[in-house]
């Protein structure tokens, strides 16, 4: 299916964000006390954070965990919004959350990953925010399925939900990784070349796991080019109530945010920039056409080994020829600086390509073209 345009009010229309990026909200990951909200949101704005986040209801895997206190908390938001004028941020999960939000006027919701990947309880949420102005960001979902977040921000839209916006939070994974969650930059890559116009926050704290990895995706967030960064502060992390190791103090927030992070600039009007990257992307262009070409050509001789394995009543896979290919293929890339990961997700696409072109005539289906 086609993807289908969404109706977005630019960020800095929201009104409370400003440039230059990034944009960042802030606080921690759990409201815990009134006292340790405060304190908080004291620290945080003597920063210059305007967005102050915390978590009210926690989603947890299993019974008997902190699941958040509740109700209660939003009247600690609004004492952070009464006294110190800050914007408050909270997550909802179900109708119930969104009501008792704008009963307490809370600025910006948003839905967490696990509540992404349940279309139902998007809907929900979709229909109770009806005839509102608040603004909603969306987790990815816990599993990397782009066709799943992109639904849950068509529902919101088709609901009236206009200033809506993303934050990518890394995906759940069974691999061992250095993160928490598997970032998979291609997945968002690709969610902002669909859609240009939608605001894009990176969520560092969840994505990393811990403190030590929050620079380097914070950079990698600012690199891409997206707009801004949800990172988890609270006063005292190592007494937090939940997700103690992936939240800074305001003061290191302050120090990451002013003093480590670069901005790159989107574009510049110099004409010697222009003039060389409007070369080397030239290039570029002539290297993608020999690429199509070559994948092209490729995709004719599977066909034509298709069909001599029909021919011959031949299994379509051959697993000891598809491993000594990659092993080929990765020996030969190492020479042109390219890694076993790339060339793996590379070759695999083309072989699961393949294979389906031969399925297609050994099965007799009609085939619609790779």
């Amino acid at each position: 299916m086609a993807d289908k345009n969404l109706e977005i009010i630019p960020l800095y229309e929201w009104g409370m964000f400003k440039e230059p990026r990034p944009s960042v909200v802030a606080g921690p990951c759990s409201a815990e006390t009134e006292e340790q909200v405060m304190e908080t949101a004291r620290g945080l704005k003597e920063m210059g954070v305007n967005v102050f986040r915390a978590g009210i209801w926690k989603p947890r895997t299993h019974p008997g965990c902190f699941e958040g206190i509740g109700v209660e908390g939003l009247g600690w938001l609004q004492r952070v919004k009464d006294e110190l004028g800050l914007k408050v941020a909270t997550e909802v999960a179900s109708e119930k959350h969104v009501r008792e939000c704008l009963k307490h006027g809370v600025d910006i919701l948003w839905i967490g990953a696990r509540t992404t990947a349940n279309p139902f309880l998007v809907q929900e949420i979709a229909d109770a925010l009806k005839g509102t102005d608040i603004p909603v960001f969306v987790k990815n979902p816990v599993n990397a399925d782009l066709d799943l977040w992109i639904g849950a921000l068509e529902r919101l839209n088709r609901a009236g939900v206009r200033k809506l916006g993303v934050i990518h939070r890394g995906f759940s994974t069974f691999d061992k990784i250095q993160y928490r969650n598997d970032p998979q930059w291609q997945i968002a890559i690709e969610l902002r070349s669909r859609y240009p116009e939608l605001p894009f926050f990176v969520d560092p704290s969840h994505m990393g796991g811990s403190t030590k990895y929050i620079k380097e995706i914070s950079q990698r967030s600012l690199d891409l080019g997206f707009e801004g960064l949800m990172i988890e502060a609270h006063c005292n992390p190592s007494s937090a109530w939940s997700d103690a190791k992936q939240q800074l103090t305001p003061a290191e927030l302050d120090d990451l945010i002013f003093r480590q992070l670069y901005v790159r600039d989107a574009d510049s009007d110099s004409p010697e920039w222009k003039e060389n990257i409007d070369h080397l992307r030239a290039k570029i262009d002539v290297i993608d056409e020999n690429l199509l070409y070559a994948l092209g050509s490729r995709m004719k001789i599977s066909r034509q080994i298709g069909e001599y394995k029909k021919d011959n009543n031949i299994a379509i896979i051959q697993a000891a020829r598809w491993d000594s290919l990659f092993g080929k293929v990765v020996e030969k890339g190492r020479e042109y600086g390219l890694s076993e990961k790339f060339l793996n997700d590379v070759f695999n696409a083309i072989h699961e390509a393949s294979v389906e072109v031969q399925n297609e005539i050994i099965s007799g289906k009609k085939q619609a073209g790779i």
